[in-house]
């Protein structure tokens, strides 16, 4: 289906290990700053690792009411909290979300998960009993849009999309879609998650956890840092935004989906989902290749990750080398709110020109041979930027964020 009306970024709110607020995040993002440290949420006894890219000092009644904070696991604080972070950035009267023309798309991975392994634990080692049963209605991944709107008044579509690591991308697309065929006027979106035990024991046991430091691209590369958090956008349409004089950070333009269907946790050596989301971003943008400027890569630092990335970069690109950052070397892998952290950065890019770095960057791989912005950011053309997902179960999602104006009239998804 072809989509005309024309979907900005007007406001963006940020919980993250590097700080919270969308101007201390991107500060830290361009100072190199790492947001590991050793893990607090949990004793990780004989997990094997203990560093985590974990958000500390983060009080919920700053940002919440004594009622939501009740309400509301950590997971949905998260998401509550960057949500009145966008709002007020974007500069819109909470009241003026009230209604049905106001959409809200969440994604995320696991959701409350640490609600649902608090319950399990009391049962198991006291009985059903032990259930709490207060906290039962805190679990479930279609709690997080339900508490946004609830919180705004917004009584549009809600969704939550739980696509894996490329969760954040599929609900910003999804959002900007219902804009685009009339059936929302302005959307909150974005995506959060919080590191549990489980969670990262599980991710330990995979091999795929780092001990200290997450290197993407890098020869030496020993894997991912798991972390956490929340990205939130507000977009609109075109006529939303000039009726009541928003400022517009970046214009939303296409996306493309995929599905490797090729492994639960490895990317297809070829590529194929990979290249297909990528050139369907670009296609659906009304661009070519040759009008990227920046790849917010996946850059997982695990080895097949990296590697297969960078050879999808250059089936779509060719022999041009499109210069690419992994943010992920900072604040860890957010699992669903990956992306969405991360397209924060993209339009914080498409308005500065930087480039945030990838650290730890140290022994070019000659298998991933891609111009990667090393240790310190760069500045350059920044008209049209991507923001890569390519996720476990092969779940593919690219997201494109250009200059208002640079794209063609018309803009369509997928």
């Amino acid at each position: 289906m072809v989509q005309t009306r024309r979907v900005f970024v007007t406001g963006m709110g940020v919980v993250s290990s590097l700080g919270l607020g969308r101007r201390a995040f991107w500060q830290a993002l361009l100072a190199g700053k790492s947001g590991a440290s050793k893990i607090e949420l949990f004793d990780p006894g004989s997990i094997g690792r203990d560093i985590a890219c974990e958000i500390k000092g983060f009080r919920a009644r700053d940002f919440l009411t004594a009622a939501e904070a009740r309400r509301a696991g950590r997971c949905s604080q998260f998401a509550l909290a960057a949500a009145r972070m966008a709002v007020e950035d974007a500069g819109i009267m909470p009241k003026d979300l009230r209604g049905e023309r106001t959409a809200v798309v969440m994604g995320t991975t696991m959701g409350e998960v640490d609600v649902i392994s608090e319950l399990q634990s009391g049962w198991i080692h006291h009985g059903e009993d032990a259930v709490e049963r207060p906290k039962l209605p805190r679990y479930g991944t279609t709690l997080l849009p339900l508490h946004l709107a609830r919180a705004f008044g917004a009584t549009g579509i809600t969704q939550t999309l739980p696509a894996a690591c490329a969760a954040g991308n599929y609900a910003i697309g999804f959002a900007a879609d219902q804009i685009r065929a009339g059936r929302a006027d302005v959307a909150i979106t974005g995506a959060s998650e919080i590191i549990e035990k489980l969670q990262f024991a599980g991710f330990v046991r995979l091999g795929a956890v780092a001990p200290e430091r997450c290197q993407p691209f890098d020869k030496n590369r020993r894997g991912l840092l798991v972390g956490e958090g929340a990205g939130i956008l507000v977009i609109e349409s075109e006529e939303h935004a000039v009726r009541r004089g928003a400022t517009i950070l970046a214009e939303v333009g296409g996306y493309g989906l995929a599905c490797d269907a090729h492994h639960i946790t490895r990317p297809h050596p070829e590529g194929d989902g990979s290249v297909h989301a990528m050139r369907r971003a670009i296609e659906s943008s009304g661009i070519t290749p040759d009008d990227v400027d920046f790849v917010n890569a996946h850059g997982t630092g695990t080895d097949a990750n990296d590697k297969v990335e960078a050879f999808v970069m250059g089936k779509v690109f060719g022999g041009r080398r499109v210069p690419l950052s992994s943010m992920k070397s900072m604040i860890g892998h957010c699992m669903g709110a990956a992306s969405a952290l991360e397209a924060v950065a993209c339009v914080e890019t498409v308005l500065t020109g930087i480039y945030p770095p990838t650290m730890g960057y140290e022994t070019p791989d000659p298998d991933c041979a891609v111009d990667v912005v090393a240790n310190a950011p760069r500045e350059g053309k920044h008209d049209v930027v991507l923001n890569n997902a390519l996720a476990f179960g092969g779940y593919d999602a690219v997201l494109a964020f250009a200059k208002p104006g640079v794209l063609p009239e018309t803009v369509g998804s997928r």
